[in-house]
C-alpha cells in the first residue's frame, strides 16, 4: 500500500459498503485495505500502521469500541468511526476511548471525503507551515514536542491522538487565554461549531484526564462555562 495521499484501512463488515468506499478512495489517490472482521482488521493495522483508519462500531465478532480501545494501547493512528444513525452513546465513548472523529450513518460521501481530508492534515506537520513558529511549548513539568506531536509531564507520555494533541498545543500556546468552542472547532476540528456536537467536550475531558493521570492537576485544563477553555 504505497501513494502519496496517504494508506486508509476500511473495518467494516458491510461487503458492498466496504467495497464502494475503497473503489472511491482508491478514486481520490489513497491506497486501501479492508477487513470485515474486528480481529483481523485489528490485526492488519497494528502489523502495518495505516495513515487512517475507518471503522464501524457494529461488527460481527468484536465490537469496533473494543477495536478502538485495543488499537488505543499501542498506537495513535487517526480513526474515524462509522456509528448508526442517533447512535449518541456510540458516539460520546468513541471519542472517549480515543476516535478523532465520527459519522452517522447513512452519511454523505462528499461530507466523508472532507472528514478524511481533515483528520490527516491535522495528523501532519506541514513543512512549510513550521517556518518561525515554535516546535516546543514547556510549562513547568508539561513539554510538548510539536515535530513529534508528543507531549508528556516528565517522562510520562501522554498519548494523545493527532486533535488532541493540536488542541493541546492550541491551549497551551494560548496560555491563560479563554477560547471559545468556535475557534478551538474551526482551528483544532476544521469544521464549524454546533451546539448539539459533543465531539470537543468529550476530547477535553480525556485530555485533561490524562494531564491528571501523569501528575499534573486537572484543574489546569479550565472550563469556562459560556467562554470555552483556558489552560493556566
Amino acid at each position: 500500500m504505497t501513494t502519496s495521499l496517504g494508506r486508509i484501512l476500511i473495518i467494516e463488515d458491510d461487503r458492498t459498503l466496504a467495497a464502494q468506499l475503497g473503489e472511491l478512495l482508491r478514486g481520490q489517490g489513497y491506497a486501501t485495505q479492508a477487513s470485515h472482521l474486528g480481529e483481523a482488521g485489528l490485526s492488519m493495522a497494528l502489523a502495518e500502521p495505516p495513515d487512517l483508519l475507518l471503522l464501524d462500531v457494529l461488527l460481527p465478532d468484536i465490537n469496533g469500541l473494543a477495536v478502538l480501545r485495543r488499537l488505543r494501547e499501542q498506537q495513535q493512528t487517526p480513526v474515524i468511526m462509522l456509528t448508526a444513525c442517533g447512535a449518541e452513546e456510540e458516539r460520546i465513548r468513541g471519542l472517549r476511548h480515543g476516535a478523532d472523529d465520527y459519522l452517522p450513518k447513512p452519511f454523505n460521501i462528499t461530507e466523508l471525503q472532507l472528514r478524511i481530508d481533515a483528520v490527516l492534515r491535522r495528523s501532519r506537520t506541514p513543512e512549510v507551515a513550521r517556518g518561525a513558529q515554535p516546535q516546543q511549548l514547556q510549562v513547568d513539568a508539561l513539554h510538548l514536542d510539536r515535530h513529534a506531536q508528543q507531549a508528556r509531564v516528565g517522562d510520562c507520555d501522554l498519548a494523545l491522538t493527532p486533535l488532541q494533541f493540536r488542541l493541546l498545543w492550541l491551549l497551551v500556546s494560548h496560555r491563560g487565554e479563554a477560547l471559545s468552542k468556535p475557534y478551538l472547532y474551526r482551528m483544532a476540528l476544521e469544521r464549524e461549531y454546533s451546539q448539539y456536537d459533543r465531539s470537543l467536550d468529550m476530547h477535553i475531558s480525556r485530555i485533561r484526564r490524562r494531564l491528571a493521570d501523569a501528575g499534573l492537576g486537572a484543574d489546569r485544563l479550565q472550563t469556562l462555562h459560556g467562554r470555552g477553555y483556558a489552560f493556566t
